[in-house]
């Protein structure tokens, strides 16, 4: 028998993947999963190892079999799934970002403290063991207070229209994950954001008023300095880096790649190209995610990433849009 079941709300292509994960993952047993639409899950891997497939999320949310619910779906369905599971006192894991209205969310955890439920928010690059090593690099002291923290985070091309359209913009969809990993990193707060900005790639992006470039600056209250630049288009794979430089020394990790072989000979040095995109890129990580989440449910320990880590990433993307429309810096206590 499981040590825990779960039902996911949402199945694109995320909600898909954590299915996956879940059915391969032990002690946890997935028992439905619900989307408007169903069938394109017909003859799937999915279909085959889920005892419920339904239109009807209302369905999962009341079985008293299910202890957690995935929310996967639309980023403007999340608050309402979040209010609904957590009165049913339904444990929640619930995509990035948890909206784009902060005091939706605010009302969405005031109910989840009262619920007295977890609410884990899927920030996967948390798990990523490359950056973990980072984080504890940091924790323990190694580099002395960091000073500079630096993260390049760049796709390997253009979503399409549609997805432009109702994403958010830049900053709440793909620089959303930055703002989280560059808190996760300093232990400290933002007081200070400023951003600039272009159009490079698509015009599209300027046609839904968002942009596809950006370097965003932040100023932390411990003092420390920081920079994320974003491209919806590098030409030679899914670039993700980090370093922080502190005083004692320096920590990074550098891209994974297809493979770790290097090419020398007189003509040149050559290396394979960064993993394609995050499904490849975090395969790992979003694995470990639902098993720190199942084992902080079961076992009663703390959650690695929050509501609250959640509320604070939301706080940044408003920051730093409200800096781009009206060009200039915007401290956090203005949000």
């Amino acid at each position: 028998m499981a040590d825990m079941t779960i039902g996911i709300i949402g199945a694109g292509r995320i909600g898909q993947l954590h299915a996956e994960h879940i059915i391969s993952t032990p002690s946890i047993e997935l028992k439905g999963i619900c989307d408007i639409n169903i069938g394109h899950l017909k003859g799937t891997f999915i279909e085959k190892n889920v005892p419920i497939i339904t239109t009807d999320p209302s369905s999962l949310i009341e079985d008293e079999e299910i202890d957690a619910i995935f929310i996967c779906s639309s980023t403007d369905t999340h608050c309402y799934y979040i209010e609904k599971c957590a009165r049913a006192r339904k444990h929640i894991f619930c995509e990035k970002p948890i909206s784009f209205s902060l005091e939706e969310t605010k009302a969405a955890l005031q109910i989840v403290e009262e619920a007295g439920v977890k609410l884990q928010i899927g920030f996967n690059r948390r798990f990523d063991t490359h950056f973990r090593k980072i984080y504890q690099t940091v924790q323990e002291g190694k580099i002395g207070k960091p000073h500079i923290i630096k993260i390049t985070s760049r796709d390997p091309k253009p979503p399409n229209e549609t997805y432009i359209k109702s994403s958010g913009g830049m900053f709440f969809d793909m620089t959303i994950h930055d703002f989280d990993m560059i808190r996760y990193l300093s232990s400290s707060e933002v007081k200070l954001v400023s951003v600039a900005t272009a159009n490079l790639v698509d015009p599209c992006f300027e046609k839904y008023d968002d942009v596809d470039t950006a370097i965003v600056t932040l100023i932390f209250e411990d003092g420390t300095l920081a920079t994320i630049d974003n491209s919806r288009q590098a030409v030679y794979g899914y670039d993700q880096r980090i370093e922080v430089f502190g005083e004692k020394g320096m920590v990074m990790a550098d891209n994974e790649r297809t493979s770790n072989v290097q090419i020398a000979t007189k003509e040149s040095v050559t290396l394979d190209h960064p993993k394609y995109f995050f499904l490849d890129r975090y395969k790992d990580a979003f694995y470990k995610e639902i098993q720190e989440f199942a084992k902080a449910i079961i076992n009663h320990e703390p959650l690695t990433c929050t509501g609250e880590d959640g509320l604070q990433a939301q706080k940044l993307a408003i920051a730093t849009k409200k800096a781009w429309k009206e060009k200039r810096s915007v401290p956090l206590n203005e949000i």
